[in-house]
C-alpha cells in the first residue's frame, strides 16, 4: 500500500493505494527544481539581463507616471519578493515617478485588504498606491477599438495614461490560453467584463487550439497579445514556481519574447507523457488555486487527458470560498453536462454570461467521464447539483470510483494537476 500526499488548502490529503493497482504517479520534475542559488538573485539576474529590452531602470528615466500590474489573490506570484525589487529598478531611474500598482482581478471579486497584505507585506500597503481592477466599472475602462476576433477592447485606464507599463507574474501551463504570464496580466487581467467574456466565449473555448499547452493558432492567447502590445507593456517580469512556491526561473523584459523563453523552461520541465488510467486523481494544487470550485476545472482538464474514453477522474479541490462566482454557480447547477453544454452554444460571443467557460469545460468532460469531487466546502446536495459525486476523503472517492469502473480499475495519480502538461505519446 502507498501513501500519497495530494495539495489541499494549505495542506495535505492522504490518498492510500495498492501497489498493484498504481499505475503511475503523474509530477513535473518542475516541483522538484531547486533554485540556483537565492530566490532574489535569480530575479535580480533576470532584471539585470532583460530579454529584447533595456534594463527597467533605464526605461523609467523621464518616466514620471508608472503602471504595474501585479496578480490578484487566487495567483501565487511571490510579490513580497518581486515588488520591492521592481519598484527599486523604478525609482533607480526615477527617484520620483509617481507609482500606481494595478491589481489584476479579471472577473474574480476584489482583492481584500488582508490578502494585500498577505501577498505583497505591510510595507507595500502602508507606502504604495494601489488600486484593484474591478472589471464591472464602467469608469475604470477606455475603449480601444477591436481586437482579431472582432472583440470590443476596453482596458483599464491606469494602463493607458501611464507613461511606463510594467507587469508581473507567473508561468505555468493553462487549461485554455496555453499558458499563463505574459500578456495576460492585461487580458483578462485589467480589461472589463465585456472584454473578458468575449476572449472567454463559447467559440473561443471551443476552438480546438484553446488547449493546455497551445499558443499557436489559439485565438485567445493572439486577442490578448495584441491587447498587451496595443496598451504598450514596456517590461515584464516573469517566473517559474516550483511545488513549494519557490522562483526557480525568472525571466524579464519585452512582452513576447521574455515570455516565450520562460513558456520553453516550464515547457520542458512540466510536459509528461499523459497514462491512461479507469481513474484518475488530482488536485488544484492546494492554496491559493483550490479555493474554489470555479477555478478547479484547470486540473480537471489535465485528469481529462489520462482518463481515456470513460475513466473517472476524483478532484481535491478545498473550495474554502465556496463556488467562486453566482454566475458559474447558477450555470453548473442548471442541469446536466448536455443541457448545459446546448444552452451556452446558442449565447453570442458579445453576449457570452461571466464565468460560462468553466461550466463549458466542465460540460465537455462530465459528458464524459463521471467526476467524484473532494471537498469540505460545499455540501453534498450542491456537489450533486453540479453533476458530482461528493466525497469527504481521497480514500472513499477511490472506494466510490472502484464501484463504477471495478476492484482492479487502473489508477493515476496526478498530485498537482495544474502543473502538469499531459501530452499523448505520439
Amino acid at each position: 500500500m502507498r501513501t500519497i500526499a495530494l495539495p489541499y488548502g494549505t495542506g495535505a490529503l492522504e490518498l492510500h493505494v495498492d501497489d498493484k493497482h498504481l499505475l503511475t504517479v503523474i509530477e513535473t520534475k518542475m516541483g522538484e527544481l531547486e533554485p540556483e542559488g537565492s530566490e532574489e538573485a535569480l530575479v535580480c539576474d533576470a532584471l539585470s539581463n532583460p530579454i529584447g529590452t533595456p534594463c527597467l531602470r533605464d526605461l523609467a528615466r523621464g518616466k514620471q507616471r508608472v503602471t504595474i500590474v501585479t496578480s490578484d489573490h487566487t495567483r501565487a506570484v511571490p510579490s513580497k519578493l518581486t515588488l520591492p525589487l521592481l519598484l527599486a529598478e523604478v525609482r533607480a531611474g526615477n527617484p520620483t515617478a509617481d507609482i500606481t500598482i494595478l491589481i489584476a482581478t479579471g472577473l474574480h471579486r476584489p482583492t481584500t485588504e488582508e490578502e494585500q497584505r498577505r501577498m505583497f507585506g505591510d510595507a507595500i500597503v502602508d507606502n504604495e498606491h494601489i488600486v484593484v481592477s474591478v472589471s464591472t466599472d464602467p469608469d475604470s475602462f477606455v475603449d480601444l477599438g477591436t481586437l482579431p476576433s472582432g472583440a470590443q477592447f476596453k482596458v483599464h485606464k491606469l494602463a493607458v495614461e501611464c507613461d511606463l507599463l510594467v507587469t508581473e507574474g507567473f508561468i505555468e501551463p493553462h487549461f485554455f490560453a496555453g499558458f499563463s504570464g505574459g500578456r495576460k496580466s492585461i487580458l483578462p487581467g485589467i480589461c472589463s467584463e465585456e472584454t473578458v467574456k468575449e476572449n472567454h466565449s463559447y467559440r473561443a473555448i471551443a476552438s480546438p487550439y484553446a488547449l493546455t499547452g497551445v499558443l499557436e493558432h489559439n485565438p485567445i492567447h493572439e486577442d490578448m497579445v495584441v491587447a498587451a502590445r496595443r496598451v504598450n507593456v514596456a517590461f515584464i517580469l516573469n517566473v517559474a514556481l516550483n511545488a513549494r512556491k519557490q522562483v526557480i526561473g525568472a525571466w524579464a523584459g519585452d512582452l513576447e519574447q521574455a515570455h516565450a523563453a520562460g513558456v520553453t523552461f516550464v515547457r520542458k520541465w512540466s510536459q509528461c507523457d499523459a497514462v491512461a488510467g479507469d481513474i484518475v486523481i488530482t488536485t488544484n494544487g492546494g492554496y491559493p488555486l483550490d479555493q474554489n470550485l470555479y477555478q478547479s476545472p484547470k486540473a480537471v482538464a489535465t485528469a481529462e487527458a489520462c482518463a481515456g474514453e470513460d475513466g473517472v477522474i476524483i478532484m481535491c479541490c478545498a473550495c474554502a470560498d465556496g463556488m467562486g462566482g453566482s454566475h458559474f454557480a447558477e450555470l453548473i447547477q442548471m442541469g446536466t453536462p448536455e443541457e448545459i453544454d446546448a444552452y451556452l452554444s446558442t449565447i453570442p460571443s458579445p453576449a457570452t454570461i461571466p464565468e460560462q467557460w468553466c461550466p463549458q469545460i466542465y460540460a465537455r468532460i462530465l459528458r464524459k467521464h463521471p467526476m467524484i469531487l473532494v471537498t469540505d466546502g460545499l455540501d453534498e446536495a450542491t456537489v450533486r447539483r453540479c453533476n458530482m459525486i461528493p466525497a469527504k476523503t481521497p480514500d472513499e472517492a477511490l472506494a466510490i470510483a472502484r464501484q463504477l469502473r471495478g476492484a482492479d480499475a487502473s489508477i493515476v495519480v496526478i498530485p498537482d494537476g495544474v502543473s502538469v502538461l499531459a501530452v499523448a505519446k505520439g
